[in-house]
């Protein structure tokens, strides 16, 4: 596949996986008994792993031009997988769970930014 339809892919899954993420966390909030339905569970796999593997060919095809801003990338995913998780599973008060959305969706943008900009800094820079 060339790197247009691997990065269009990639970003479809990007918004798709947030807006999965999104609905999650207000479901949480609203109606937490549709977060056990079946296809709430085992869509974000699907989702997360065509993201994992589309990215993993952007960053192969890129190669050496990643190297400044990719291992950040990954940390911040990393982080944002963690608040996520805290969100909509671990946490132990609802008040915790709210907190880690939004700090979820706001690593979210700062994950965005640093793709787009191509820059560790991402958001922080301007």
């Amino acid at each position: 596949m060339n790197y247009s339809v691997i990065k269009h892919l990639h970003v479809a899954m990007v918004a798709t996986s947030f807006a999965l993420f999104a609905l999650r966390a207000i479901w949480m909030i609203t109606s937490p008994e549709r977060l056990a339905l079946r296809w709430v569970r085992v869509a974000p796999h699907f989702i997360d792993t065509v993201l994992l593997l589309s990215g993993g060919a952007l960053a192969w095809q890129l190669g050496a031009g990643v190297r400044g801003w990719l291992p950040v990338k990954l940390l911040a995913l990393g982080v944002y997988i963690v608040l996520g998780a805290v969100a909509l599973r671990r946490g132990r008060s609802r008040k915790v769970r709210v907190a880690c959305a939004v700090a979820a969706i706001v690593t979210f943008g700062y994950i965005v930014s640093v793709a787009v900009t191509k820059s560790p800094a991402g958001f922080l820079s301007f």
